[in-house]
């Protein structure tokens, strides 16, 4: 009889992987619905990370001549009525203001009032509106690159909503950037992919795949859509950022237009790019396993957690003025420039249940702290990324000596341990009764996990890629930029191809 292993979620990720992730994200406190339809509240741990994912990608803006601003929440409705692709893109998720105020009625509940003369969109994304300030501020070649970001929170009226993955609400950063010619806002185009591949891998610890999106995937409007997609521990792919080549079309509807060096007027380049708060998810569903959270300790809340031990106020007092003195060795100590964060959990619960907690928040080094402890000058350590959650009592001097070298080889490991998941279910298949066999589940009804990425050849023709789709819920999720050309027959039509490209289920 196999043994039976307890778990700190209630379901695993083999039972219910939805259920799993939901599971998780409850227990490690990171969000919960709130009573605004598809909308959610970020509980502190959650907006931390959130946090922390801000200052790192910010500076790396920062750092390739970006800055930032904002712009308008609500967007006139004649401003999507000038780009076409994009509004009929757009039009079944946007949210519409009609009226500017309530009044009481006869029955003395409050009704809208006030119909305003023109309705305006609730920000669904922001070309448009932050086009139209740019086409008062560049007038000359001399005004450019225009190289902006900006922070903020977005609606889309999702029908069906899942936290972080996609919610009516949510929060991004939108960068919009003009150019004076398409060589240069392609560059800008592939630099920023870059920069969120870079992001992704180094600071979520999350491999992932750069390559250009299918014509059908394409943002609205946008000549070309380049994204990175990171597989989740379900084999699905997760779009984790995406950087859009808009060519002139938003400068036309906008009328972004400046005088060339030749004295010419001529109509700017422009760009879009942007990541979102469903990369809490991304990092939910790629690292974390069945006792909860597993946080990659650069955008951990917290690195480390004490736990004081004891029986009577003698030993309180020893344990807690010997946390106090590694409180202190620890303080002038930083991870990737960033400071070491330490909490001290001093609440009156047991002391399993406390353990549990911290282990189900994710934080990278648990470290329980006795009487027995103080007389060795040591520590008993548990590295969260341990499968095992093993006790580990190593010397205060060396803990503290070997502290950045252990929380980096953490980042690493996670890094690695996603990479050869990835690796491993990433799959070239070459013939369409495969394909079919690895993207069909034995039990539709409740499905097991299953599929892969698969590297397949594909004509480029839109309709084998919707009929894929329609039969199989498998999408064509990029066109990886480091593929070479090969000769191949496409996985479902057999006409000639030059190119694998990524297919997989997807979030």
């Amino acid at each position: 009889m196999a043994e039976f292993k307890k778990t700190a979620i209630p379901v695993t990720r083999e039972e219910d992987y939805p259920q799993w992730y939901l599971e998780v994200i409850k227990a490690g406190e990171l969000a919960e619905n709130s009573d605004v339809r598809g909308c959610m509240v970020i509980k502190p741990w959650g907006y931390t990370i959130w946090e922390n994912m801000q200052r790192e990608l910010d500076q790396m803006f920062k750092d390739t001549g970006h800055v930032n601003a904002y712009f308008p929440l609500f967007i006139p409705l004649e401003y999507l009525q000038q780009e076409a692709d994009h509004v009929e893109g757009f039009a079944k998720e946007c949210a519409v203001v009609t009226h500017h105020r309530l009044s009481v009625n006869s029955e003395g509940k409050l009704v809208p009032d006030g119909k305003l003369d023109e309705p305006l969109v609730v920000r669904p994304t922001s070309e448009t509106i932050i086009g139209a300030s740019y086409a008062k501020w560049v007038n000359s070649y001399r005004d450019l690159p225009v190289l902006i970001n900006q922070w903020a929170n977005v609606v889309r009226w999702e029908m069906r909503t899942r936290l972080f993955l996609r919610t009516t609400e949510f929060l991004w950063q939108e960068g919009h950037t003009v150019h004076a010619t398409r060589e240069e806002a392609m560059e800008e185009t592939y630099k920023m992919l870059n920069v969120y591949k870079e992001f992704a891998e180094k600071v979520l610890a999350l491999p992932v795949i750069e390559g250009e999106k299918s014509e059908s995937e394409r943002f609205p409007g946008a000549v070309s859509t380049y994204s990175i997609e990171a597989m989740m521990q379900d084999k699905k792919a997760l779009q984790s950022g995406t950087s859009h080549f808009l060519g002139q079309n938003f400068a036309k509807a906008s009328k972004i237009k400046f005088q060339s060096k030749e004295g010419r007027e001529e109509f700017a380049w422009t760009t879009s790019w942007g990541v979102s708060t469903r990369l809490i998810g991304a990092l939910v569903m790629a690292h974390s396993d069945d006792n909860g959270l597993i946080l990659p300790p650069r955008i951990a809340p917290a690195h480390i957690v004490l736990l004081p031990i004891f029986k009577d106020e003698n030993e309180k007092k020893a344990v807690n003025e010997y946390i106090d003195e590694i409180k202190k060795e620890i303080s002038g100590l930083r991870l990737f420039d960033r400071k070491i964060v330490i909490l001290v959990d001093n609440r009156d619960i047991r002391g399993g249940e406390k353990n549990w907690y911290w282990i189900k928040k994710g934080v990278p080094l648990k470290i329980e702290v006795g009487p027995k402890d103080v007389e060795k000058n040591s520590l008993a350590v548990v590295k969260r990324n341990d499968p095992d959650l093993k006790k580990n009592f190593i010397g205060r001097d060396e803990f503290i000596k070997n502290l950045i070298v252990t929380l980096s080889t953490m980042q690493d490991e996670i890094f690695e341990k996603a990479l050869k998941f990835r690796n491993e279910n990433t799959i070239e298949i070459d013939n369409y009764d495969d394909f079919k066999k690895i993207f069909t589940p034995k039990n539709e009804e409740k499905p097991e996990l299953h599929g892969c990425f698969a590297r397949s050849h594909w004509c480029g023709n839109r309709k084998c890629e919707e009929a894929i789709k329609e039969e199989l819920k498998v999408t064509v999720r990029n066109i990886p930029m480091s593929e070479k050309e090969s000769e191949g027959k496409c996985i479902y039509c057999g006409a000639k191809s030059s190119k694998r490209v990524i297919f997989a289920k997807s979030y």
